[in-house]
């Protein structure tokens, strides 16, 4: 039987999506032998009520080990639910009995319960936990936390080396679960951003030293009505390994000739894919780098573009791995660690050895840029290994299918400065803003966020805080409200530089104002006065009514920068709370906590 949060069966011909967001919550907290009395007893109920009921049934052996493996994951991105995923069809294969809960839906005291765990946790921001994992990241460091010497753990930890807290939660879980008496199965894995190179090799020995406490153990068939295994057999799916190959329809730009930003609204056709997304949902865009960035690499390196090289991808010549196969964009200190090694300059080691100093120099150079200012003859492979794998870059998606059918549009602001002598630009939005033409093939996925979405009752009132591109899935939530003819009132906090050059989808906007779709807008144009006003500020302002709007129910999102705007925001929400609602600093903390908990403040940051 499948795994109540892994469904083989798709239910959007019975259900619709609040039923089934209600059963697989339900469903979550069951072990596999409540699954099965439960299964039995809707059976039971259906008959009853006279629903006619397929009459063959599908006999499926389940293996019931004594112990079983629970895999928490918390995932910002998808990367980590994406590892938990792969990992459990694995253990199931190995004969294990699998729970496989995101950490968001885990209640954090059946730690104490729990015999095996692998925890898969990415690290968000400057070393926090992800939205999903901030609960259960709470309490083991509490004094709640029970002792666990009854429980045998490991960690998959995936951070990005560029940054200074690299894997910091999941350092924090292995550091904690260690503390309250757990017993680690394997050293921690502390992942870069080429995950997937390491964590086979993990896997597969963890697997091994799982075998003897977890696989075997009784089977017994369990019946499932009117389910076939061929109708169980699931739909080919486009994903980050398996990309739909779409078309670019429009890169149109939005801001203003004297904008300070240069921000597009890009339209890619999904047609003949089957693709569907949410409101909240994000895409996933596969990119190539710019072909005068890689041509100065090659001439810098001293290389042959024809030269081949071993990639994740095969053997390819030098010159297409380079565009399409490694990143050129982001730079780390693992490149230049390696790349020092050749380029035998005195300054660069000297960077090398002074983290702090390192994390500097990187903050505004690109790979070429260091290629640039030390130039040194290395061997293709070498440079090959030195380089990461290209990763692609997510977006919110600022559409709702119920509007745009099968299209999908992102808002995206295009990176792009001079520094140094030349003028760069962002890899993905380099490649969406300029370097596309209109009908060429740009590879897509939909990454699904059940951590940023729509309450489940229309009728419930939200509250959407998104300066700049942070509007992108408000729209989305605006098309998908107006069109479902949703009755809860809608308020929108949107700021920008400037009124004239920078109100993203000004008519739009005034439009549902006018339709009544958007109850209320709070606009805040920093630099239109002299004393800079942001989306915070007009919080404050409003904070009287924010509250009675929380108090009556509201959901709050945020969706923009996580390094500033998201932490003031943040601290603009717990000063309302205090202020309107006659709370301490504490209380109003504790009120802010309880909304995120109860998934009433969700926020989509970056």
């Amino acid at each position: 039987m499948s795994s109540p949060t892994n469904p083989t069966v798709a239910p959007a011909a019975v259900l619709n999506d609040s039923q089934w967001q209600q059963l697989n919550q339900a469903a979550a907290t069951l072990d596999n032998t409540q699954l099965i009395w439960a299964s039995g007893y809707l059976f039971g109920l259906a008959q009853q009520a006279g629903v006619a009921v397929a009459p063959a049934a599908t006999a499926v052996t389940q293996a019931v080990p004594n112990k079983s493996l629970t895999i928490l994951y918390g995932s910002q991105t998808g990367n980590a639910k994406g590892v938990a995923e792969q990992y459990k069809q694995t253990a199931e294969a190995a004969g294990f009995n699998v729970n496989l809960h995101s950490m968001s839906d885990y209640k954090p005291k059946n730690l104490k319960n729990e015999s095996h765990l692998l925890i898969v946790v990415s690290t968000h921001g400057e070393g926090e936990a992800p939205d999903d994992a901030v609960q259960l990241h709470e309490f083991v460091a509490s004094k709640k936390a029970p002792k666990l010497e009854n429980l045998s753990y490991a960690v998959i930890a995936l951070g990005d080396s560029s940054y200074e807290f690299f894997c910091q939660t999941g350092k924090d879980f292995d550091e904690r679960l260690k503390a309250l008496g757990a017993t680690a199965i394997a050293p921690r894995l502390d992942c870069d951003v080429d995950y997937e190179d390491v964590i086979p090799e993990f896997t597969e020995a963890l697997t091994a030293k799982l075998k003897d406490a977890l696989a075997g153990g009784s089977s017994q068939v369990v019946t499932m009505p009117g389910v076939s295994l061929e109708a169980a057999k699931p739909a080919v799916s486009f994903t980050k390994a398996n990309p739909f190959t779409a078309s670019l329809s429009e890169s149109l730009k939005i801001t203003g000739r004297d904008s300070v930003k240069d921000i597009r609204h890009i339209e890619i056709s999904l047609e003949d894919s089957g693709i569907q997304y949410q409101p909240g949902d994000a895409l996933g865009v596969w990119f190539t780098n710019d072909d005068k960035v890689v041509t100065d690499i090659l001439t810098l390196t001293n290389n042959n573009a024809e030269e081949v090289v071993t990639t994740r991808a095969g053997d390819l010549p030098l010159q297409q791995a380079l565009k399409e196969n490694f990143e050129l964009t982001q730079s780390y200190p693992g490149f230049v660690a390696a790349y020092a090694e050749f380029a035998k300059n005195d300054e660069l080691n000297m960077l090398v050895a002074d983290k702090a100093a390192l994390r500097e120099y990187l903050a505004d150079r690109q790979i070429v840029d260091i290629v640039r200012q030390f130039p040194a003859d290395v061997p293709a492979q070498d440079l090959a290994k030195a380089l990461r794998p290209l990763t692609p870059r997510l977006y919110s998606i600022a559409s709702s299918q119920e509007e745009v059918e099968d299209e999908v549009h992102l808002t995206v602001a295009l990176v792009e400065y001079e520094e140094f002598g030349h003028v760069h630009q962002g890899g993905a939005s380099g490649f969406l803003s300029e370097r596309l033409e209109a009908g060429d093939d740009v590879k897509v996925y939909v990454e699904s966020n059940n951590n940023f979405r729509l309450p489940e009752n229309p009728d419930t009132p939200i509250i959407m805080v998104g300066p700049g591109t942070g509007i992108a899935p408000f729209r989305a939530f605006l098309q998908h409200r107006e069109a479902q003819e949703a009755e809860g009132q809608n308020w929108l906090f949107f700021g920008n530089p400037s009124f004239t050059q920078d109100f993203l989808y000004q008519v739009e906007i005034q439009k549902y104002v006018k339709d009544g779709v958007l109850s209320k807008v709070s606009l805040a144009f920093s630099r239109d006065q002299e004393e800079k006003i942001y989306v915070q500020h007009r919080m404050l302002e409003e904070g009287a009514e924010l509250y009675k709007w929380l108090e009556a129910g509201a959901h709050f999102y945020v969706c923009g920068d996580a390094t500033r705007m998201a932490k003031d925001v943040n601290d603009a929400l717990v000063s309302i709370v205090a202020t309107h609602g006659g709370k301490s600093k504490e209380e109003a903390e504790q009120y802010v906590n309880d909304l995120r908990r109860a998934k009433r403040y969700q926020k989509d940051v970056y």
